[in-house]
């Protein structure tokens, strides 16, 4: 039977009248359907929070870019237009103090770091086997010289007797062959001398040279400076016939010398006596300045990289600079001070090839305008016309989208929970 008809039979039910003994109870009102009305309470919150959502991303997603301005007021200050480098530290003199003579090294009188003077004795080697060899040159010394004594007395001999016979031929007491004999005598006796002499000669040289070789055994600074290194140690026997052993370096510590690797696409921009200073690792703020001494001709190749030295001199007076320090070299092209200085990057170029910049005026608008520069690097400009100091001016213009973008893009990687 359809819903419709069983309505009608109800209600034809209804309108019948009741029986005398039976007794009409009302018919109950049919229940509300709270069910539905709950559901309705339980998806009004989820639907604002639906809208809330979307209006969140209308406007932080769905609106235009803004347009975000780095500026920047231009004030005065210094710049320079350099030439940089990477060098070290090294003395501007140093010596190579070593041993002539070999034998034994006796005393080492100094140390490492030690200051010295010019001539003072900083090492002994043991002089026993120079001594002997000089006790033995005397000794042949004195027996050639004795020699000598005896060889000039035969001469003398030999001369009377040529003097004899000559007497004697002359009265015919003896032959010619005589006098000859004579005469040929003292000759021998004359080259016997000379030959004595010359041994002399040759012995005494001897002797001086020994002499000297032990002079050799005690070295002296050849000059004022500080121990720098000492590689030989007290006891270690030194052999001086190939090569000289040195003993203790010496260097002239007052003056430093810095050596610049230059590049040979800068090489060029270098100029003989132009301001060059550098830094130290440990003092990036300090600044140590000199001029350009010397260019080396020769450059060094390195993984196909040629690199020429510049060197130029700094004093010590504290002792501060130390040997083989690195140092960040820089050499002054050109420099101003007090001077009106603007980023490099907010200088570009207009349609005729010349500088402008963008000036924001006090209502926050901007315009274009020219400006003739001086000085730049790669950080900063000089503005040598075209602004003023305290003037602002735009650094660089971006879109504020760039940054949503990229947050947009990261958000990519993150899967969001359902809303509902």
């Amino acid at each position: 039977m359809s819903r419709a008809a069983k309505t009608i039979r109800d209600e034809a039910t209804a309108l019948k009248p009741a029986p005398a003994n039976v007794r009409v109870i009302p018919a109950a009102a049919p229940p509300v359907r709270r069910k539905r009305r709950s559901r309705l309470w339980i998806a009004a919150p989820v639907l604002l929070a639906v809208l809330g959502a979307g209006y969140y991303a209308w406007s932080q997603y769905g609106a235009e870019p803004a347009t975000a301005m780095i500026t920047q007021v231009v004030a005065r200050g210094d710049i320079e237009d350099c030439v940089t480098a990477v060098g070290t530290l090294d003395a501007i003199d140093s010596v190579d103090a070593g041993a002539q003579v070999s034998g034994q090294l006796k005393s080492l009188h100094v140390e490492i770091g030690d200051k010295v003077e010019q001539n003072q004795l900083v090492a002994e080697i043991d002089p026993a086997t120079i001594e002997n060899r000089i006790e033995i040159d005397q000794a042949e010394l004195a027996n050639l010289e004795a020699q000598l004594v005896s060889k000039k007395a035969q001469l003398v001999l030999k001369q009377a007797n040529i003097e004899r016979q000559r007497n004697l031929v002359a009265t015919n007491s003896v032959s010619q062959s005589t006098l000859d004999q004579a005469v040929a005598d003292h000759a021998a006796a004359a080259a016997d001398v000379d030959a004595i002499s010359a041994q002399i000669r040759k012995q005494k040289a001897t002797l001086a040279g020994d002499k000297v070789d032990l002079g050799y055994t005690k070295i002296y600074a050849p000059m004022a400076g500080t121990i720098v290194a000492n590689p030989a140690k007290e006891g270690q026997t030194l052999n001086a016939n190939q090569t000289t052993p040195t003993i203790v370096t010496i260097a002239d510590l007052s003056t430093m010398t810095v050596k610049a690797q230059v590049s040979e696409a800068d090489v060029g921009k270098l100029k003989i006596g132009m301001d060059a200073y550098f830094t130290l690792l440990g003092q990036p703020g300090k600044r140590f300045t000199g001029k350009l001494r010397q260019i080396q001709p020769m450059p060094d190749t390195e993984n196909n990289v040629v690199l020429y030295y510049a060197l130029f001199d700094v004093p010590n007076p504290t002792g501060e600079l130390m040997m083989s320090m690195s140092a960040q070299v820089f050499f002054v092209e050109a420099a101003a001070k007090d001077v009106l200085v603007v980023p490099s990057a907010a200088i570009h170029a207009n349609g005729d090839g010349k500088a402008q910049v963008t000036v924001v005026t006090p209502s926050g608008a901007t315009e274009a305008r020219a400006v003739e520069v001086g000085i730049r690097n790669r950080v900063s400009a000089e503005i040598v016309s075209g602004l003023e100091e305290g003037d602002r001016i735009v650094v660089d213009a971006a879109s504020a989208s760039t940054g949503d973008s990229a947050r947009n893009n990261r958000s990519r990687g993150i899967r969001m929970p359902p809303m509902f």
